[in-house]
């Protein structure tokens, strides 16, 4: 559920922006372009040169702005107001990425660090950048120009777009009132760098006794570090929490965890989140907006806050009665392991009993042994399968480039080319194992953009996927649980999705497209690692070389629906908690998050943590969109159920017919139309909701989609 699309400073000032930038050195013209196949990405920079380097992007780019902001009304033109800010836009989004993508991988501290400080700077200059009035105005009088005469379909949307930006950063407001929006955005660029840069910084462990570790297995205890007296070191990163959470049979050990994992940085973030919470709604009043969470839905397919409020509601209401039948079955579980054991049975599931019992849930009602089910899951035969399927599916293929220049050596660049063509359109970088101050998460990162450059030729799209599975040790490979090797079909969903993308420009270069879409693509490609043909091409027992045993993966494919109910009604008390802090005044996130998980979840907040104060999205891009990971669902399900399940997973024209009509456009359509092209039909709710156990009655969705 964690899984995400990286959402850059600059994006989400992209936002509000007015404009792109860098130097006006061509222009984007119409009509076909040539390719080119370079990767400008460059990752040797010192901290020095990241310094100056910042410095002198920030000269350069200025000088354009100031240039456009100077054109006299009567010459304002195409060629000088839009196409020098899509050029420029190009340039300082590679070079942008160059600076402040190592933050998140760079082995290095003082990089990580000069990284971020870049970061930083950058974000105050983007801002700076879309609060340019004079600049704003060219385009207004460019758009009264042009009106009577033929423009591009895209062209036409970007100066469309880039007039909404405007007035979403109150560029047709009183100067005094902008002024007070540029401190706003520029303080809040800040703040979500800092809330991010703490959690990814967190050293924390906790050590414990190998007995202290009951029921996790061998390869993960040998994989710990050591404290001098000889206990076993457990950090709060994902490939410690989540198998201990899942496997430890010890709830002691399981609470202190919980509470550790859930109160990271819960002092210096909880500050940061008032701050972010109060500045958001500010500014949202300053635009006229009644809450936030109406300044940011305006742009997506939703809409409106009511809309998405009505569309949790519903879907609590009918996975509630799931949830009680789930909570029933693991207090049973819990008893019966209680009297097991010899422990004292309280009643009640605790936060930290969730997992470990939804896990057992599993491996009793659907005799899922989870640890067997990861000794078929070995990294290397996963990757090779994944990347298989989905040069099959899409009409690709890849090549590992030898030598390439990367940030560490784990990581790997492979080129991606078009079967049909054999031109390169991409490459993407592999950096899948955890390290310290490395990115905690997993996610992909759009590094350069896939879309015309100046001499209109086709720069290629390059981007990265970020990930935290477990290190090969001496004795055995990096075997994944099997949820890992969900995520990292998502996440390389992303990935195709820049990658395939065709736009001219690069604001609606790749995963560009309204916010509660975004996660569709990912979502659907989730499907195949349910279905029998996949499952079997990326599995082998990392010791045998056999495959899954079919009665195994029987059961795995069985337990799809196992627990949906509690997974799903946390997703909604997430989505519920980031609504709430984005609509009401003064919303204290930890009392706002007990609340829900008491009604929604009926699995009540450990006392004296602060689960938002970890909350990543809530300053990472999700601002009151964290309902985009349910709602795309929607369509992510009817996407798979309508063409792959009825014509084929593994049927190449559908899988054509996907990449032409979602991944290809970008952002340069409306989602809706994508959908439509790619269904034939406008989206339906039935599948998703069959997806979740539900019984479907036929609808489809709400208007205000």
């Amino acid at each position: 559920a964690f899984c995400k699309l990286h959402v850059s400073g600059q994006q989400q000032q992209q936002q509000q922006r007015t404009a792109g930038m860098a130097p006006p050195t061509g222009s984007v013209m119409d009509g076909q372009s040539h390719q080119s196949a370079v990767n400008r990405l460059r990752w040797d920079l010192t901290a020095e040169q990241i310094e100056r380097a910042t410095t002198e992007l920030i000269e350069k780019t200025k000088q354009v702005y100031d240039t456009v902001g100077a054109v006299q009304q009567a010459e304002v033109s195409y060629d000088n107001t839009l196409k020098a800010l899509a050029n420029v836009e190009v340039e300082y989004t590679v070079q942008r990425n160059m600076l402040d993508f190592p933050q998140h991988v760079s082995p290095y501290k003082d990089i990580r660090t000069a990284s971020t400080e870049a970061d930083k700077k950058l974000s105050e200059f983007d801002v700076e950048m879309s609060m340019r009035q004079d600049v704003y105005q060219r385009i207004i009088w460019l758009q009264e120009k042009i009106e009577s005469t033929s423009m591009r379909q895209e062209a036409k949307r970007y100066l469309e777009r880039l007039i909404k930006l405007g007035r979403r950063s109150g560029l047709h407001l009183p100067e005094e009132t902008q002024e007070k929006i540029k401190a706003i955005k520029k303080r809040l660029s800040v703040l979500c760098i800092d809330f991010n840069k703490n959690l990814n910084e967190d050293t924390t462990f906790l050590p414990f006794t190998k007995e202290e570790l009951g029921g996790l297995p061998e390869d993960f205890l040998n994989s710990l570090e050591k404290t001098e007296d000889g206990r076993l070191k457990v950090t709060l990163k994902y490939p410690h929490y989540f198998p201990l959470m899942k496997k430890c049979h010890v709830p002691e050990t399981r609470r202190k965890m919980e509470e550790m994992f859930n109160s990271r940085c819960k002092e210096e973030n909880c500050l940061i989140l008032k701050e972010l919470v109060d500045l958001r709604a500010q500014k949202s009043a300053l635009l006229g907006f009644k809450t936030h969470s109406d300044f940011v839905l305006e742009m997506n397919m939703a809409k409106n806050y009511k809309t998405v409020i009505n569309f949790l509601d519903e879907l609590a209401t009918k996975l509630k009665p799931l949830g009680v039948k789930e909570r029933a079955t693991i207090l049973d579980l819990k008893q019966k392991e209680c009297e097991k054991r010899g422990l004292p049975f309280d009643g009640r599931i605790n936060a930290w009993d969730m997992r470990y019992y939804m896990n057992q849930v599993e491996e009793t009602q659907y005799n899922v042994d989870q640890n067997l089910l990861k000794e078929y899951f070995p990294m290397q035969v996963v990757t090779e399968g994944l990347l298989e399927i989905y040069q099959e599916l899409l009409g690709l293929t890849f090549h590992v480039e030898e030598n390439a220049p990367v940030w560490h050596e784990d990581v790997q660049l492979y080129n991606v080319k078009d079967v049909t063509s054999g031109q390169i359109i991409g490459k993407f970088y592999l950096d899948l194992y955890p390290r310290e101050g490395k990115y905690g998460h997993a996610a992909c990162f759009g590094l350069q953009p896939g879309c015309l450059l100046p001499d209109s030729s086709r720069q290629i799209s390059v981007a990265a996927m970020v990930a935290n599975f477990t290190k090969p040790t001496s004795d055995a490979p990096s075997l994944l649980q099997h949820d890992e090797v969900e995520t990292y079909f998502h996440e390389f969903g992303h990935v195709m999705h820049q990658l395939c993308s065709q736009a001219d420009f690069a604001m609606f270069s790749g995963t560009h497209v309204e916010r509660d879409f975004v996660e569709a693509p990912s979502q659907m490609l989730e499907n195949w690692v349910w279905e029998k043909e996949p499952l079997t091409r990326m599995s082998k027992h990392y010791k045998t070389g056999k495959p899954i045993p079919d009665e195994l993966l029987q059961k795995l494919m069985k337990s799809r629906q196992a627990n949906t109910g509690l997974f799903n009604l946390r997703q909604i008390v997430l989505a519920k908690v980031d609504q709430a802090l984005h609509t009401q005044t003064k919303a204290d996130p930890v009392k706002e998050y007990a609340q829900l998980c008491d009604e929604i979840l009926g699995v009540p907040a450990t006392p004296g943590t602060n689960m938002p104060a970890t909350f990543g999205h809530l300053a990472g891009g999700y601002d009151a969109q964290y309902y985009g990971y349910l709602w795309s669902e929607v369509y992510s399900m009817d996407m798979f159920y309508t063409r792959f399940k009825q014509e084929g997973i593994m049927n190449c024209k559908v899988g054509m017919d996907y990449r032409n009509s979602i991944l290809r456009p970008g952002g340069s359509v409306d989602a809706w139309d994508m959908l439509r092209k790619f269904l034939g039909r406008d989206p339906k709710q039935d599948a998703f909701l069959a997806s979740k156990g539900l019984n479907v009655e036929p609808t489809v969705l709400p208007s205000a989609c």
